[in-house]
């Protein structure tokens, strides 16, 4: 007989009822008595489990009724309606064969553990509720991103992951080196000589695709990188982590208003995409762990995204009537408490743009004015800052000057100037933090409960 997966049964019900079927999966629960019993189990198909009814007439009925969670067994029967019951339809088994009785050790038990614990056994929390309805979101949400950008006529790009030069500086990278460091390390001029070392020179690995990026948007208009992107920076809070996944697309012929076009409709598409084929798990977070989930994220595909300036963001805050832990400035950052004021003064998402020019990087178009730049970051309600985006510096004069001011060594980034050379043109690009993303549309608070295998500081184990 061949296996149907759950999600099958609840997909196309009708097709199955009163017809003999074979199931597969994990014990989740089990509770007997002296002639009956019933046993949750999951397939890893579908969120929701399946109830499966069996009585004293299996000849291994004993054996059945100790079956520890998370055993393996395969089951026979037929498929029925219930009436009036929790569940739609149950299955009514005929025969249950265990494969493989888990051991008693197996540290997930019926009952609500901590994320914190769940950290610890990271290889086994997808069989929770919470983390089964998260790692699905979070795939459905990828395959979203890809859609979208696939559907507009973009190119997918790999970016390097190894770089000898990054958008950002070297600060945050990791090193990257196959020299012997239990051996001294070859030295020249007093510092380490990578001249000796397998690229034969300094290397890291990248925190960005961005400007490796930009070289193919130069040849095909419209590209995005989806992957791993990676910095080495030893913070402990809710929303760093050390690897994490990025969306970059960038974009030719596309100025700060259109990019902003954009940004919008990539963030209403992925969002609309898990509402429509997440249902389940969707509505799991709403009950537990975000109440008004579905109608905080059906309130976003709704809405007009205010698009404001920064100076006019700073005049709101300093107006209002309160007292702000970090002081509102025309010249400074936004603190994660101004941009929570921000979405919730104008109720909904805001785009913040045209950003002092010194607290920005150095491939961001400087404006008119000399003293911003045509930059731009997406806050929205509950997250803050989940986009962030510019118009490129598309001169070879003012780029190469920009990286002087800023101490840019411009060497290492000729092939990157090379492009004001050959075809400039006009051209934008955002990121997106995939796990910035996910926290926000399952109400998850730790970036490290929407990453399989979060990398944090201390925290490589498996």
């Amino acid at each position: 007989m061949e296996n149907v997966d759950i999600k099958s049964l609840y997909r196309d019900t009708d097709n199955y009822i009163n017809k003999e079927i074979k199931i597969s999966g994990w014990v989740r629960t089990v509770r007997d008595s002296k002639t009956f019993g019933f046993i949750e189990i999951n397939d890893g198909s579908f969120f929701n489990n399946l109830q499966v009814v069996f009585t004293n007439e299996l000849s291994n009925f004993d054996e059945v009724c100790k079956l520890s969670i998370s055993s393996t067994i395969i089951v026979e029967g037929t498929l029925v309606k219930t009436e009036n019951a929790k569940q739609a339809f149950e299955l009514h088994a005929k025969s249950i064969d265990i494969f493989n009785l888990s051991d008693n050790s197996y540290p997930l038990q019926k009952k609500r553990h901590s994320f914190e614990y769940l950290r610890t056994v990271a290889y086994l929390r997808p069989r929770t509720n919470t983390f089964s309805a998260v790692f699905r979101i979070r795939s459905v949400a990828a395959f979203a991103i890809h859609e979208y950008f696939q559907n507009n006529g973009y190119v997918y790009v790999h970016t390097p992951i190894i770089t000898c030069a990054d958008c950002e500086g070297s600060a945050e990278m990791f090193k990257l080196t196959t020299l012997d460091l239990d051996k001294p390390l070859p030295q020249k001029d007093g510092k380490t000589d990578f001249s000796e070392d397998l690229f034969g020179k300094k290397a890291y690995i990248t925190g960005s695709g961005q400007l490796h990026g930009e070289t193919f948007a130069a040849s095909f208009g419209k590209i995005y990188t989806f992957g791993p992107t990676l910095r080495s920076e030893n913070s402990n809070t809710k929303t760093h982590a050390n690897e994490f996944w990025m969306i970059e697309p960038e974009i030719s012929f596309c100025d700060l208003d259109g990019l902003m076009d954009i940004e919008e409709d990539c963030l209403k598409y992925i969002v609309k995409q898990v509402l429509e084929k997440c249902p389940e798990e969707i509505a799991f977070c709403d009950k537990f762990i975000e109440n008004g989930l579905i109608e905080k994220l059906t309130k976003l595909i709704n809405s007009n995204f205010v698009r404001i300036d920064h100076k006019d963001v700073i005049d709101i805050l300093k107006k209002a009537d309160r007292k702000w832990e970090f002081e509102p400035d025309y010249g400074e950052d936004l603190a994660k408490e101004h941009e929570k004021y921000i979405t919730e003064y104008f109720n909904g998402p805001v785009f913040v743009k045209n950003w002092p020019k010194d607290i920005k990087s150095y491939y961001m178009k400087v404006n008119p004015d000399g003293k911003t730049v045509a930059a731009v970051d997406l806050e929205v309600p509950g997250a803050g800052e989940i986009m962030g985006g510019s118009q490129r510096e598309e001169d070879y004069d003012k780029l190469v000057e920009r990286m002087k001011q800023m101490h840019i060594d411009t060497e290492p980034l000729y092939w990157y100037l090379d492009l004001r050379r050959y075809g400039s043109n006009i051209h934008s690009g955002f990121g997106l933090g995939f796990e910035r993303l996910l926290m926000y549309i399952t109400g998850m608070e730790n970036i490290r409960d929407v990453i399989p295998y979060p990398r944090t500081p201390n925290n490589c184990d498996f």
